[in-house]
């Protein structure tokens, strides 16, 4: 998370594929994931007056990581920093205090995990067969690699939150939450969809179209059979996740209730519920009326059985010796 967000860059550039894959789909979210199970419910109360920060640290990382993105030469630190941007969503709407920005950023961590761990494996491909992942060493690939290109350009449209894709449902949903309570961040962090829209098409134009001006990008080889096969459930994710996400939301909606409602304050009705213990197992009728002879019947006649009750026996003194 921005401003603690410095190791990242350099450890997706340096790490192997492997490595980076698992960071990039998987650890990175550990704090998103402490943030939801831990802070918010133990901490309602700080966490709700800690919001407005959180929020604005998200809009932060939205625009840092775009306006940096756009601007780096290699393709794994440009998806390095994407990453850093597409955090800021997820924390900005987990911290929004709607029902939509938290289940938005829940399925947005899920995205996350699935278009960065694509693009990681594309950018591994890549150095694999370039033996760089440096955009001017590049240039041209479709012509070489068309299988490739397309699929590529798939996990791009994820990236940049194209509807149909998994991206969009869940920066949609983290928007529409947010402008709820702090319309302000939400408007700035929407100029961030814009922004990686920019660097996302630009670097996939730098590196899949143009001539081919480098003699060692002629001699690259399309994808495999395997390599297909270790892309395709990425690619089904994307669809599966963009054109029928309730899928998931159906599965989060209960948890995601709970956790917006220990957020409310509690003079609003939210909050902890405090239950009060009952002193009795059974339940106490009500009287009907402030009236009502003691034992509830109507009738002063009637006798102890006939009304349900029992005589409180007296206690006689013990005779003095």
């Amino acid at each position: 998370m921005f401003p603690f967000h410095t190791w990242l860059p350099d450890t997706y550039n340096e790490a192997p594929t492997s490595v980076t894959i698992v960071l990039a789909g998987a650890m990175g979210k550990l704090g998103v994931y402490g943030f939801y199970r831990f802070v918010l419910p133990l901490f309602p109360d700080l966490s709700r007056q800690a919001a407005p920060a959180f929020v604005w640290l998200g809009v932060a990382a939205i625009i840092y990581g775009a306006l940096i993105a756009s601007v780096q030469k290699d393709v794994k630190r440009v998806l390095a920093y994407s990453s850093v941007s597409h955090l800021g969503f997820i924390i900005m709407g987990l911290f929004s205090g709607t029902a939509h920005g938290v289940s938005g950023a829940l399925i947005q961590t899920i995205n996350h995990g699935v278009t960065t761990g694509a693009l990681f494996l594309i950018a591994g491909i890549i150095e694999e067969r370039r033996g760089t992942s440096r955009i001017a060493a590049l240039g041209g690939l479709w012509e070489q690699m068309p299988v490739f290109g397309r699929i590529f350009l798939i996990v791009t449209f994820s990236s940049i939150a194209l509807p149909l894709t998994n991206g969009f449902v869940g920066e949609f949903l983290i928007l529409l939450g947010t402008f709820q309570t702090h319309p302000l961040a939400a408007g700035l962090a929407t100029t961030g969809v814009i922004w990686s829209a920019v660097y996302m098409l630009i670097m996939f134009q730098k590196v899949m179209y143009g001539g081919v001006t480098k003699a060692e990008n002629r001699r690259l080889r399309d994808l495999s059979g395997v390599e297909v096969l270790q892309l395709a459930p990425f690619v089904l994710a994307i669809f599966l996740l963009g054109i029928a996400p309730t899928v998931f939301t159906k599965l989060a909606d209960p948890s995601v209730m709970e956790t917006v409602n220990r957020l409310q304050p509690k003079s609003s009705g939210g909050g902890i519920p405090v239950i009060t213990p009952s002193l009795t197992d059974e339940p106490v009728a009500p009287t009907e009326s402030p009236l009502t002879p003691l034992g509830g019947a109507e009738n002063p006649s009637e006798s102890p059985t006939e009304r349900g009750t029992l005589d409180v026996p007296s206690i006689e003194a013990p005779a003095t010796p």
